[in-house]
């Protein structure tokens, strides 16, 4: 489901909103009804808010339902890393809205008033994957048929301390920068392998977090090496090829030997020569998980550990506020993508090189290449 959600939402981006440097709706949006229109809205105003905690450092994610089962209003999403490394997790609320009636007044409005509701409330409370100690809510708003959007970002109020006090002294050795809380970055990548249509891999972490019997499968998912804009990305071959049909300048750069059965239902509205994009995952950050999740099935889910080493990479592709928010566009014109910090990217057209070879991973074993 989220593997065709994330199809899906590269339709609507595509139907639903100009190209262009500043953000505009387009006049397709006019023929949606008000539900649709609402629906859309709301995956924008979340899609803009995991970008902007990405670029306030943030990597890694889960829903916040797992807060309570109650139906008491609760923000969308938990946070960790970036400011509150080993101090526990941040909560952020979504909003978006697309309607004649937006302004920067109402989308301020909107924003304070969802922090009262649904964040503040829960603050200093537990989490299964921390201590929440702040939080954040994230309005978006855009008019159709004008250029231009407004953004507004309530948090929590850092009060000043009233006295100088000496840092406590360390008695025990603090975790890695590098250490993700285990639990958010096995919800995390559950999220990014589902997308990358890579459902045993999906299974495997669903068993570690208790979710599902144990696979007796041992046969290992594929994954095909491609250079692109300077780095090494993995694509997932396990269930089907996940460009938009079958384009021409696929025979370029594509031994026969290698073609996966191509599945329709991926392909998305365009040409047959044009490129769909697809989702991939940065090679180290994805060797590093899935050689911890080997670690994981090999010593069984009975001794999870608390954090794993895993990498958190330099955002690209975003372009917030210019290369002085040092979320920096790709430098080539011919590179057309997005990186996130826990390595999931967005390829946005074609590799210009060869695609150099396979990895494979297997599930006691970790990452092998062949």
């Amino acid at each position: 489901m989220l593997a065709r959600w994330g199809d899906s939402a590269l339709t609507q981006v595509e139907w639903l909103v100009e190209d262009g440097a500043a953000f505009a709706l387009s006049q397709h949006l006019h023929v949606l009804a008000d539900a649709e229109r609402t629906s859309f809205a709301g995956r924008v105003g979340a899609g803009i808010t995991d970008l902007l905690m990405n670029a306030l450092g943030f990597t890694w994610r889960d829903n916040a339902s797992c807060l309570s089962s109650s139906l008491a209003p609760h923000a969308d999403f938990i946070y960790a890393d970036g400011a509150v490394s080993r101090h526990g997790v941040v909560l952020a609320e979504a909003h978006g809205s697309f309607a004649a009636s937006v302004s920067s007044a109402g989308v301020t409005r909107e924003a304070k008033h969802k922090y009262l509701r649904q964040v503040r409330p829960h603050l200093a409370t537990a989490s299964p994957h921390g201590k929440v100690v702040h939080g954040y809510s994230i309005a978006f708003g855009s008019r159709p048929g004008a250029a231009g959007a407004f953004l507004h970002v309530a948090e929590t109020l850092i009060s000043k301390p009233r006295s100088r006090r000496p840092p406590p002294s360390q008695t025990a050795p603090t975790a890695s920068p590098a250490a993700a809380p285990t639990s958010l970055a096995l919800a995390a990548h559950r999220s990014n392998f589902a997308i990358m249509d890579a459902p045993s891999i999906v299974r495997w972490i669903d068993w570690v977090r208790g979710g599902r019997e144990r696979s007796d499968d041992m046969q290992p998912s594929l994954f095909v090496r491609i250079p692109y804009a300077g780095r090494v990305f993995l694509c997932s071959m396990e269930m089907a090829w996940p460009f938009g049909g079958y384009p021409e300048w696929l025979d370029e750069f594509w031994h026969p030997r290698w073609w996966p059965p191509i599945r329709p239902a991926r392909t998305l509205p365009r040409g047959r020569d044009d490129f769909a994009g697809w989702f991939a995952m940065e090679e180290k950050a994805a060797e590093s998980f899935l050689n911890a999740l080997s670690a994981i099935v090999r010593n069984g889910r009975d001794n999870l550990p608390e954090s794993l080493e895993l990498p958190s990479l330099d955002p690209a592709g975003f372009g917030f506020g210019g290369d002085e928010a040092g979320l920096r566009s790709p430098a080539a014109s011919e590179y057309r993508y997005a990186l996130y910090r826990d390595g999931l990217a967005l390829l946005g057209s074609p590799p210009p090189s060869r695609m150099v070879g396979q990895r494979m991973w297997i599930p006691r074993e970790g990452m092998r290449t062949d």
